[in-house]
């Protein structure tokens, strides 16, 4: 039963995801946006949302369990496993997207990105990372250095948001495709079947979000019970199983956006998600979860995630940075990152480490 949920759950994350990507375009070109401000701040806020409810819910309602210091560790687990997965397996996919359809881009195996857009949300996420992750090592008791990195958090997502969003447009309508959801509304289809009103893109774009996030629940649902019967460690489910399911959105997202030969809205849904994650709910787990949310034998796992996921990022994006292509093959050096920490993880529970 648990498989069968699976499945569906992923179909209607991928249909979901499908509509979000069409939707969300239309969305920033009714509304004049670049594709900066689409890519790395609407797209990628909406796609993390199902990785954001695991951290949330296990923090903030902990009181209810019988065990909030284990919630709090959970929490916390999965605060520091979406960047992780973002910056290693969902580059590793996106990568291979790139290779798989180089034959049908213009741009073969390049990655032909707006270098504003990308090195804004590098510095951004190199910035907030660097001060949850340096939060880390601040006395819980210190409660006024913790509220202080909160309020720096948010101000540097505030201040990212504002920056996308003042971006001169970029889009223009030949470049998208129709809205799948446009001919619902007869009467305006009738008069433009090339211009869809404001009210359907935003009525699809709520049912495709919809469709992500229930989609991602019931897939960590099923996930969480297929582990459960295996005897995983919870925290290990948080590190490694749930960022996985609850990271399908954005990665879908990247490889639609990457077969159709835009790869700033591709990249910039994972680059901007990862800007989200370490704003938000970092911000979270610095002050609700200070317990756990400093580098012990129980957190250590997690911190070491976090450590690779800055190491993969500066070692895949490095030739860019200096000016050079970025190209598919690049993108693959994620899947690496990602088997040395699986080494590292599984070493660890086998007392080894």
């Amino acid at each position: 039963m648990d498989i069968i949920e699976l499945l569906i759950a992923l179909v209607v994350i991928l249909v979901g995801a499908s509509l979000f990507t069409n939707g969300i375009e239309w969305f920033g070109r009714k509304l004049n946006l670049a594709e900066g401000a689409v890519g790395s701040v609407l797209a990628a806020v909406g796609t993390a949302l199902p990785e954001t409810m695991i951290p949330v819910i296990a923090i903030l309602f902990s009181g209810r369990g019988s065990d909030p210091a284990a919630a709090h560790d959970v929490g916390v687990g999965a605060i520091l496993g979406a960047p992780f997965m973002l910056s290693t397996l969902a580059m590793f996919v996106t990568g291979l997207a790139v290779v798989a359809y180089a034959r049908r881009r213009r741009s073969a195996g390049q990655i032909v990105v707006d270098q504003r857009v990308l090195g804004m949300d590098l510095r951004y996420f190199f910035g907030a990372y660097a001060i949850a992750l340096g939060s880390a090592l601040v006395p819980p008791d210190l409660v006024v250095l913790r509220y202080a990195a909160l309020v720096l958090l948010l101000c540097f997502y505030a201040w990212y948001v504002k920056s996308h969003f003042e971006a001169d447009p970029d889009v223009d309508a030949e470049d998208l495709a129709p809205l799948r959801l446009h001919r619902i509304d007869r009467r305006a289809h009738r008069t433009d079947p090339g211009l869809p009103r404001l009210r359907v893109v935003n009525l699809q774009g709520l049912i495709a979000l919809g469709m992500i996030i229930g989609g991602a629940v019931v897939f960590v649902q099923a996930i969480e019970h297929l582990a459960s019967g295996a005897g995983l460690d919870p925290v290990l489910l948080a590190l490694i199983v749930a960022p996985i399911a609850t990271e399908l959105p954005e990665t879908t997202n990247s490889i639609i956006w990457v077969r159709q030969g835009k790869d700033t809205l591709a990249m910039g849904n994972i680059t901007g998600a990862m800007v989200f994650q370490s704003c938000i709910p970092t911000a979270i787990g610095v002050v609700l979860a200070a317990d756990a949310w400093t580098i012990s034998q129980a957190s250590l796992l997690g911190f070491i995630s976090a450590a690779i996921t800055f190491v993969s990022m500066a070692v895949i994006f490095w030739p860019a940075v200096r000016g050079r292509p970025l190209s598919g093959g690049r993108l693959l050096v994620g899947g690496l990152f990602y088997i040395v920490y699986l080494g590292i993880v599984v070493g660890r529970l086998a007392g080894l480490l």
